[in-house]
């Protein structure tokens, strides 16, 4: 039993201002947008990155969305200039990870 039973069992006519987390999906946690995310590859000082822009919402959401890819693909890469720059060549991973969080995604180059 935890903190929130508890206290219902207390304060039975309470009404919480706080969301629930059961009504909270794993996608409403981004702002999704209209336009399609440019995935593109590129080659620099010969080793090969993986280049995402074109996302116009809150730079807050794009670093999270940073840190997600970068923790699921478990590589390097950063957040500089509006656009997450991921190691190595994962666009079709990346693709299917933003698609699933109901992006829409466009590859460019190659």
């Amino acid at each position: 039993m935890d903190l929130q039973d508890q206290l219902k069992k207390l304060f039975p006519d309470h009404v919480s201002d706080e969301p629930t987390d059961d009504s909270q999906d794993a996608k409403g946690d981004i702002w999704l947008q209209d336009e399609p995310i440019i995935c593109k590859y590129e080659k620099r000082k010969g080793k090969p990155i993986t280049i995402l822009e074109g996302y116009n919402g809150a730079m807050g959401d794009f670093k999270k969305l940073t840190k997600e890819l970068k923790t699921k693909l478990s590589v390097g890469g950063s957040f500089k200039d509006d656009k997450i720059i991921i190691q190595g060549d994962y666009r079709d991973k990346i693709m299917t990870i933003l698609r699933d969080k109901g992006f829409n995604v466009k590859r460019v180059g190659g």
